[in-house]
């Protein structure tokens, strides 16, 4: 879908069981995950760190890749600001931004920000209240980025293919 074009988001439960526009939450090592819902088994989610460090765009996703092997749970807002249509549409506004920031931008404020109008993040609360969580959690977060890089780099070099150059 290009920038330009109005999705269609009907308010309606999809073969997952999900209403369009719900607020979708996955655990994963040392903090959440947020997205939301857009039906035919699609998440709009912030890729934010998951790049090797490198901040990710706002992009859609299938939900078993936005589940992973941690499953997912719906967060519930019985006082939205928006119907479900409305909090997808929304979602689909910002579709490739690239401004994600761990502390004031990051997947749950932008979530929160689709559902309420405003963006926070109770995660990065709790870590400013408790400095003890926030170095367990960044500690967390640091072994997590090391293992898959290394994980990535064992599986490149085991995947490698000798060239055969020619001298001349």
């Amino acid at each position: 879908m290009n920038q330009h074009e109005a999705p269609r988001f009907p308010d309606v439960v999809s073969a997952h069981g999900l209403s369009v526009g719900a607020h979708l939450a996955t655990r994963r090592p040392g903090y959440m995950h947020h997205g939301i819902y857009i039906g035919s088994g699609r998440v709009i989610h912030y890729a934010g760190l998951s790049r090797c460090l490198g901040r990710g765009p706002i992009e859609v996703i299938s939900i078993d890749h936005f589940a992973a092997v941690f499953g997912f749970m719906v967060v519930a807002h019985p006082h939205s600001q928006y119907t479900g249509a409305e909090i997808a549409r929304r979602a689909a506004s910002r579709l490739g931004e690239q401004d994600y920031r761990l502390l004031t931008n990051n997947c749950e404020h932008l979530c929160l920000w689709y559902v309420f109008g405003q963006g926070k993040s109770d995660q990065v609360d709790a870590c400013i209240r408790n400095p003890v969580r926030a170095v367990r959690v960044l500690f967390t977060l640091l072994c997590c980025a090391l293992i898959r890089d290394c994980m990535f780099a064992s599986f490149v070099r085991a995947n490698e293919v000798p060239v055969c150059t020619l001298n001349g």
